[in-house]
């Protein structure tokens, strides 16, 4: 724990350690509700981790791989065994439904076993060289000093599918959470810190994005950076990055669709809609903002989606029948009524929703909206609102549903709604994303296959399963002379 009690600190160098200034940390759900006060870290705190780090991952790359596996496993346990505990904490400072807060840290705890198991499966290549008496062995080893940059919007999950790889492949992390979700940051330290690691392994520092984080992405003591986050920061970060040939993986920005065929299952594809659009106060980089809908079937859909739309119910994360939880803060709230504002300018239909909200607690309330009669090229269809907007457009044929799904800069998920295997095959080999869903929802992704998208969305190697080596080891190939026959006599 904390050796403050009052305060929340940085864990540097494998110390709690406090900062020059702090931040307040509130529930929005309801303001009057103080989660924590939270040290920020120093640029000198900065330097002392990176220190750190480079020393203690050399000692970490030669423990065992049952060392590792071991550390790993007991973060993941403790994680799932105390989900509930730590999903409401998650959704006290975040918003989402506490259900879904105990989810993600359970899900987190899986990555973290998942990339337990991965340290005992680091196997390399052998093969001969065209050279007659030599042998050749390719491995792969730790990139090296990590710096691992995690959203608000996942706090626990995100930043946990990008510490428990760098650490099952033997780097250090230094950890620039989000500063609007500090308190799910400092549980999960206080776990990993717990652990037989070497001091200066893992360490958290927090500040702002524009203070502490532009001087960690600068640092020529980092090997690599892996962010997820907008668009433009990421620009900041590869252009930062470049000056030191730091390795860089980013997720960034997306405007998934959801195609409704003509035979789709209208139930079905409501319910995949409204999850996918609303899931999380639609604060998901996999959320289905576009709704690409047959013309044969877009009046009984709009129906139901509206009547489905307006049934959920918006209220305090930690209240029993919560389905939409606020939203993360008042910035987040003020962009969602001013696309809310857009998209009526443009044009749109706001046939349900979009309204702030007010409870018995004062928090960043808004109702779940739907757009009719949108075209794909209004920037409510073209920008990423991060909210729970849905935007129906409406197509007259598969072909036409296909050129929208991919006309975007964006190319994270994409979902189809269809009984046609022939259509549902065509449209996964033709969708322009990295994730394609069949008769499922466009959120929703398993930490053991490889997640990532196409054109904005993403740069770099691909997150999560045994694809997440390729950005977290470089290769090393060594060639090794057998010996002569009158060597070996």
């Amino acid at each position: 724990m904390n050796a403050m009690t009052d305060l929340n600190c940085n864990y540097i160098a494998g110390a709690w350690v406090a900062g020059d200034t702090v931040i307040e940390n509130r529930n929005p759900s309801d303001l009057s509700d103080l989660v924590g006060r939270y040290a920020q870290a120093t640029a000198a705190q900065l330097d002392a981790a990176l220190k750190a780090a480079r020393e203690a991952q050399v000692i970490w790359a030669g423990y065992g791989p049952e060392r590792r596996h071991n550390a790993l496993m007991a973060i993941g346990t403790e994680m799932m065994a105390r989900s509930s505990e730590l999903g409401e904490l998650l959704s006290r400072e975040e918003g989402k439904p506490h259900a879904e807060g105990k989810g993600e840290v359970y899900r987190a705890g899986q990555f973290f076993t998942y990339y337990a198991a991965e340290c005992l499966r680091q196997i390399g290549d052998t093969a001969d060289s065209v050279r007659a008496g030599v042998e050749i062995d390719v491995r792969r080893e730790p990139v090296g000093v990590v710096a691992v940059i995690s959203p608000w919007n996942f706090p626990t999950a995100t930043a946990s599918w990008k510490i428990a790889p760098a650490l099952a492949y033997g780097n250090a992390v230094i950890w620039k959470p989000a500063n609007a979700t500090p308190a799910s940051a400092v549980a999960l330290t206080e776990i990993i810190a717990r652990q037989d690691i070497p001091a200066g392994l893992f360490n958290l520092v927090m500040g702002a994005g524009s203070d502490i984080g532009q001087k960690l992405i600068e640092s020529p003591e980092l090997d690599a950076i892996s962010f997820t986050g907008s668009v433009p920061v990421g620009r900041g970060i590869a252009a930062a990055a470049v000056q030191n040939f730091s390795k860089i993986q980013m997720e960034m920005g997306s405007k998934n669709a959801l195609a409704v065929m003509d035979d789709a299952d209208i139930d079905l594809a409501v319910g995949l809609a409204l999850g996918g659009a609303f899931g999380g106060s639609g604060q998901k980089c996999t959320a289905s903002s576009r709704l690409v809908v047959h013309a044969a079937v877009h009046d009984e859909f709009v129906e139901k989606l509206v009547a489905g739309a307006k049934s959920l119910k918006v209220g305090h994360a930690l209240e029993d029948g919560t389905q939409i939880g606020p939203v993360v803060s008042q910035a987040q709230l003020d962009a969602n009524l001013a696309y809310i504002e857009l998209g009526a300018s443009e044009g749109a239909t706001l046939a349900c929703g979009g309204e702030q909200l007010s409870f018995a607690t004062e928090g960043y309330y808004i109702a779940p909206a739907v757009f009719t009669g949108t075209t794909n090229t209004m920037r409510i269809n073209r920008e990423e609102m991060f909210a729970p907007i849905a935007c129906v457009i409406k197509v007259d044929s598969y072909a036409e549903a296909l050129e929208v799904v991919n006309d975007t800069e964006f190319g994270l998920t994409s979902g189809i709604v269809t009984r046609s295997i022939a259509r549902a095959t065509h449209f996964r080999r033709n969708a322009r994303t990295g994730c394609v869903m069949v008769n499922l929802p466009t959120a929703g992704t398993d930490y053991h296959v490889p997640f990532g998208g196409r054109g904005n969305s993403s740069y770099g190697p691909r997150e999560q399963g045994s694809y997440a080596a390729e950005f977290y080891t470089t290769v090393k190939t060594a060639y090794i002379a057998a010996g002569t026959p009158e060597e070996l006599a």
